[in-house]
């Protein structure tokens, strides 16, 4: 089935249950590989995914590593399938926990990717400001995105993901070119380190869902790997965060998701994004810092103080 959305211009947008490449969006209720396998070899020109790290989340059953890691193979085997060749392949994974240690789960996964022939460009760190408290290990507070190419003549439109210069003013001080500013006129490479906030329960994008990535961190993705038009696959979409990062910059995605709860909210939300109504937190919006307390050089007078300022900090991301 097909459902007709309009944005606030009139356009038309197709949002269908089964792939169908007339569609803007597929979003499939039911087993990923079901969707995968409708999807013909080399269309999508990025494969963006976040999938169950196989930690006990509502959405999953935990089963042993090697049984994760095998179902994990089906579906980058998939991807890869599906990927065009000028594509690119980003896997985004924390850790698998277990009686107190973790496992990364980028370096278990390292070998199938490369298994398939296809080459690392960037193990990408993204830093977030909150997570749970660690009392027996330093706390968490970063993810890692694998992205992966199937050849060396890939889709990078750099330009795109420029973030601000932290000097913009600096000038060469010497040579043929003395006097002249030396960034970047667009900005600087926003290297492989990404801080984004994580989406928490005080962050605008907020849903049920227990493990929702923002749409800031697909959007640079989405920008610099894939070009207009391009068809952006999200293996486990959850509640549409893909999509809609596809869609703000005229994109066609498609996913799946076995909980049809997620799969309805995510059609919720692309209804509001037509609408000009989604809360989405903007791209590049600088994180919040609380502004130092003047009074004897100190960050706060109270331990009160202290506490406002984290929930403002939660509050504005």
């Amino acid at each position: 089935m097909v459902e007709v959305y309009r944005d606030i211009f009139g356009n038309e947008i197709k949002v269908g249950d089964e792939f169908d490449p007339t569609s803007d969006v597929v979003l499939y209720n039911g087993d990923t590989l079901e969707l995968l396998r409708q999807i013909p070899d080399s269309l999508a020109e990025l494969v963006v995914t976040s999938p169950p790290y196989n930690i006990g989340k509502p959405y999953e059953k935990k089963i042993s590593l090697n049984d994760y890691l095998q179902q994990q193979e089906k579906v980058i085997e998939e991807a890869i399938r599906i990927t065009k060749p000028e594509g690119s392949i980003c896997w985004q994974v924390g850790n698998y926990v277990e009686n107190g240690r973790i496992i990364p789960l980028d370096i278990l996964l390292f070998p199938i990717f490369d298994k398939y022939g296809l080459k690392l460009r960037n193990r990408i760190v993204w830093h977030f400001g909150h997570g749970l408290h660690a009392r027996k290990r330093f706390s968490g507070r970063y993810e890692v995105i694998l992205w992966f190419t199937k050849t060396d003549n890939y889709i990078f439109n750099l330009d795109a993901v420029r973030v601000p210069q932290k000097y913009p003013n600096k000038k060469y001080y010497k040579g043929p070119k003395k006097g002249l500013l030396s960034g970047h006129p667009l900005g600087k490479n926003p290297s492989d380190v990404w801080e984004i906030p994580n989406v928490k329960s005080n962050h605008p994008e907020k849903t049920i869902h227990p493990a929702q990535f923002p749409v800031e961190l697909v959007e640079r993705l989405i920008l610099a790997l894939t070009n207009k038009g391009g068809w952006v696959v999200d293996p486990f979409i959850g509640v549409g965060t893909t999509a809609i990062a596809a869609l703000l910059h005229n994109r066609k995605a498609a996913g799946a998701d076995i909980v049809k709860e997620y799969i309805d909210i995510a059609k919720e939300r692309i209804k509001l994004l037509l609408e000009g109504k989604l809360k989405i937190r903007p791209m590049g919006k600088p994180i919040y810092t609380p502004t130092r307390n003047r009074d004897n050089d100190r960050e706060s007078n109270t331990l009160f103080d202290l506490y406002v300022k984290e929930e403002s900090h939660a509050e504005s991301i």
